[in-house]
């Protein structure tokens, strides 16, 4: 491929002489992921296979064009994962405040599941759940970004902090994000009736704003402690599973001993999510700055976040009328899969470090 056509498609510098599909397969991958994990991976739609496969031409873009501009920004200006969580903070408090509005949406603030009762963590001033909010943005955070840029880097190790598009393709993904999530925005505000007041999106901007001005100005320079152990990757991987799994592992041993569980959805429920979450960050941010963190490391954490919303799809009822065989199908047809890509992966990354060692030597 020569320079005037890697221009026209607009590949990035390192990516020509690739090839067209082996430049291009990374950009693509996280443009299908990212919806599959942010979306449907739960299993609380009603769609059927083939509605969720028409349904990517609005969520492809919006999910899948954010992770790759939050990424090509985070590797072009020369920064790892503390920028692209960051980022991906910043994308969660956008989408959730001023895209779906479900920050601020009273239909979010009640629940089925408890007698369509007032949410207990709602916040009259401020017209928030705390709790909501914490699912909705670190949901963003996790599943819909984090993760699946993760993976799809894991198949490209040589490129894996390298800039996939040139000026051109950036501007194409970024196009299509703007076109998704306009149109997602004005399909909710008619359906639901309802805008955040002028305060609210404000806020939400200027929270944004800081985010985004707070990864970008912080640039944290690798400083890796060679006497600080570091757990295997499994070790890591089984870690993530169990924080991330923890709240609902309490509500199911609540319901099994016949205690009441809806604490979880009070302010109980709000700090025991904020504990567990914040001790996976702690403990992600402590192990990564071992010189021996690897990206089998990155790797291991994705596989237990994805893993954890895999089996909590079982638990959950989908908005509609969907028999249990459909539904479990469902789940299982994206338990499967999850579990093929995330095997593919951990091959990827195995065979990837073997040829490491073996060129060393």
């Amino acid at each position: 491929m020569d320079y005037a056509t890697s221009q026209t498609i607009g590949l990035s510098r390192p990516q020509r002489g690739l090839g067209f599909w082996n430049s291009i397969a990374p950009v693509l991958g996280l443009f299908f992921l990212a919806p599959l994990t942010a979306e449907y991976l739960i299993g609380y739609l009603s769609e059927t296979f083939t509605e969720m496969l028409v349904g990517l031409w609005l969520l492809a873009p919006l999910y899948g064009g954010a992770a790759i501009i939050i990424r090509e920004s985070a590797r072009r200006t020369g920064r790892g994962w503390p920028t692209i969580i960051l980022l991906s903070l910043a994308f969660g408090v956008f989408q959730a405040g001023l895209i779906d509005h479900s920050l601020f949406d009273p239909s979010y603030q009640t629940t089925e599941l408890w007698h369509d009762m007032p949410n207990p963590t709602y916040i009259p001033a401020l017209g928030i759940s705390y709790l909501d909010a914490l699912y909705f943005i670190l949901g963003h955070v996790i599943w819909s970004i984090s993760a699946p840029i993760a993976i799809i880097e894991t198949f490209v190790s040589s490129r894996r902090t390298m800039p996939w598009l040139g000026n051109l393709g950036l501007a194409i993904i970024s196009l299509l994000y703007i076109l998704a999530s306009s149109i997602l925005c004005w399909g909710i505000a008619i359906d639901d009736q309802f805008l955040p007041s002028a305060p609210q999106m404000a806020g939400t901007s200027i929270v944004v704003m800081a985010l985004i001005a707070l990864a970008f100005s912080v640039r944290l320079e690798e400083r890796p402690f060679a006497a600080r152990r570091l757990p295997k990757p499994w070790v890591v991987g089984t870690a993530a599973f169990m924080l991330l799994s923890l709240p609902n592992i309490i509500e199911i041993a609540c319901e099994m001993l016949g205690i009441p569980s809806i604490f979880m959805i009070d302010w109980p429920g709000f700090i025991i999510n904020i504990l567990t979450a914040g001790l996976l960050a702690a403990l992600t941010w402590r192990w990564s700055q071992s010189r021996d963190w690897s990206a089998s490391h990155t790797l291991a954490l994705a596989v237990g976040a994805l893993l954890t919303r895999a089996w909590i799809a079982f638990l959950l009822l989908p908005f509609g009328d969907v028999t249990f065989n459909d539904k479990l199908i469902q789940r299982t047809v994206f338990f499967l899969g999850v579990v093929a890509l995330l095997s593919l992966a951990a091959f990827k990354t195995r065979r990837c470090k073997k040829e490491c060692i073996i060129s060393e030597e």
